[in-house]
């Protein structure tokens, strides 16, 4: 057994009384850090609370309520007030796109426009500051300012840029938002078919209007320039920095395509060397997994591929034992797949993009080969193919899958709530989503009222026993956990201290939102056994806000600022001094 678990063992007849626990059985070890005076909040059922932690080559080496023990003080030891700031375990996020985020925020990002006149200001000045560039191109409009439907005009891009070729994916990576001589550089023209899985927006005319969703983005991503390697890296650095800097230090990458494609992505995907790379130079400060992308378009022989790729990933110490599917669109759109049609247009009612039945022997095969899968759905139908492949898989393998993943989940079939507990699926929620924005009044129109009601089932699926973790999505939405934890706490937007909620009994306590974030997304990265929580033997992960976000009113928890990330016990952002 792990040194972990007898650590635990030993954490778990302590603090009854104020008391601590230390790491050898029978010493008392002087501690590298200790923080004292503090608000901490464990995320340990046997132990909830407690007023210091000491910490020992990087890992939690006791912590309680009364003075610390005299032994733990050595000469060397660091003693720091906290001056009662709250102190949570740091944040693990569990579906994340942290290279792609990167590179979408050097190049013209659109993320801080909020009209469509601010997007045409913003590319203005990148079509003035690469005057050489052969193409614009970057990421971050919104689906929710392009009404009635979600879908972009090519008319705005060519009143600004009209000689060069302009691309822009959505904040979500599902459509792309095109000039003329962009479609003009692609060869699409009235004449060009709709690829399969994919959509060419046309007027009633049947000519391309400059908008292209889900697999038809590919015929214009294909004519793009790749970022180099070097440009890789550094996004993602910069997204580990940012990611530390709002208290993550851990995430699973939802989605390393290995084959080119299957992308829906203005930025041409990474490639596994990037991480590899960041490993050699010792500056993958975070616990990391993978998810190797599935391609649609390839059969059984793809198998070969991703074990090669898992296994290179795996020997420089990067885990990828998860692939991923995707199985539909988004609902703006109407490429989400639904088991009734949408409300606004009874004859359409979106498609999985994966054969039901190609899917699940490709499930039963991972499930085999010991690997972890994980499905992008969306509509009800699309968790429902994902969950009766996991079933198949299941009867077929004679042993459960290794705790599969299902991410997004906006609608649930309530008759498919208990096949979660059942099937040991842990389902992955982007929590900031859930609230009525512009997006999801879109959405509304497109769903009705009726399945509105239960949108983002994060309670209800609880209540069914269910596992649920929570991801940010980014860069389709800002990776800041407290912003997140405000809105599953409230179900509106940040901030906000009256109007609508969307689908308020699905609402959680605080307490619930926390554990979500942390000790779950860690299960879902198979890392609880080291991380998500502040418990005797675990690694030292943790972080201190400015406030105590248990005390505040809800609307005021997504300002909640991050003074100390530490990783590992190295402070990976911010200083204890300012404590």
């Amino acid at each position: 057994m792990r040194n972990s678990i007898r650590l635990q063992a030993c954490a778990s007849v302590i603090l009854l009384a104020g008391l601590y626990c230390h790491a050898a059985s029978g010493e008392e070890r002087a501690a590298d850090l200790i923080i004292v005076n503090a608000r901490i909040h464990t995320v340990d059922e046997a132990h909830p609370k407690a007023r210091w932690i000491a910490i020992r080559d990087g890992r939690i080496e006791a912590l309680g309520n009364s003075a610390p023990s005299p032994a733990l003080k050595g000469p060397r030891t660091r003693v720091v007030n906290a001056n009662g700031k709250l102190v949570l375990p740091a944040f693990i996020d569990a579906h994340t796109h942290p290279v792609w985020g990167g590179l979408s925020h050097a190049r013209c990002p659109l993320y801080e426009g909020h009209s469509l006149a601010d997007y045409q200001k913003l590319i203005a000045q990148c079509a003035r500051e690469e005057h050489d560039s052969p193409w614009i191109y970057g990421v971050g409009w919104q689906d929710g300012l392009f009404k009635p439907d979600g879908v972009p005009d090519k008319s705005l891009l060519d009143s600004i840029v009209p000689d060069r070729p302009v691309a822009f994916s959505s904040v979500g990576g599902h459509s792309l938002w095109l000039n003329s001589k962009a479609l003009e550089a692609a060869g699409i023209t009235r004449n060009t078919p709709d690829p399969p899985h994919g959509r060419i927006d046309r007027d009633a005319q049947g000519d391309p209007i400059g908008g292209l969703q889900e697999a038809a983005v590919d015929l214009v991503t294909s004519k793009l320039p790749p970022p180099s390697e070097a440009e890789r890296e550094r996004a993602l650095l910069y997204a580990i920095h940012y990611f530390n800097s709002v208290g993550i230090v851990g995430f699973h990458d939802a989605l390393l395509p290995i084959r080119g494609d299957d992308s829906a992505q203005v930025i041409p995907p990474h490639s596994p060397d990037t991480y590899v790379a960041l490993v050699k130079q010792g500056l993958l400060k975070a616990y990391v997994t993978v998810a190797l992308g599935w391609d649609r378009g390839a059969g059984m022989e793809q198998l070969s591929q991703l074990q090669a790729a898992a296994e290179s990933l795996i020997s420089a110490g990067v885990q990828a034992h998860s692939v991923k599917f995707l199985l539909d669109g988004v609902p703006a759109q109407r490429t989400a797949a639904l088991l009734t049609p949408y409300s606004d247009k009874p004859e359409e009612s979106g498609s999985v993009e994966v054969d039901p039945e190609a899917l699940k022997k490709a499930v039963a095969a991972l499930a085999h080969r010991g690997v972890q899968v994980h499905f992008h759905a969306i509509g009800d139908r699309a968790v429902r193919t994902a969950l009766d492949a996991v079933e198949y898989a299941q009867n077929e393998a004679h042993n459960a899958l290794d705790r599969p993943l299902i991410s997004h989940l906006n609608l649930v079939s309530p008759s498919d709530y208990p096949r979660f507990k059942a099937l040991g699926v842990i389902s992955i929620f982007q929590p900031l989503w859930a609230c009525m924005d512009d997006y999801m009044r879109m959405v509304a129109i497109r769903v009705g009222p009726a399945r509105m009601t239960h949108m983002y089932p994060v309670r209800s699926l609880m209540r069914a026993g269910a596992t649920v973790s929570y991801g940010s999505d980014w860069p389709v939405a800002s990776a800041n956990p407290f912003e997140g934890l405000e809105v599953a706490v409230t179900r509106r937007e940040p901030g906000a201290t009256s109007g609508e909620r969307l689908a308020p009994s699905e609402r959680v306590g605080l307490a619930t939102a926390v554990r979500n974030y942390t000790l779950q997304s860690a299960r879902a990265l198979h890392i609880e056994d080291r991380s998500g929580s502040l418990t005797v033997g675990k690694n030292a992960d943790l972080v201190a806000v400015d406030q105590d976000i248990f005390k505040i009113s809800p609307e005021r928890i997504g300002k909640t600022r991050v003074l100390v990330t530490m990783y590992r016990g190295d402070v990976v952002y911010g200083d204890l001094g300012s404590l």
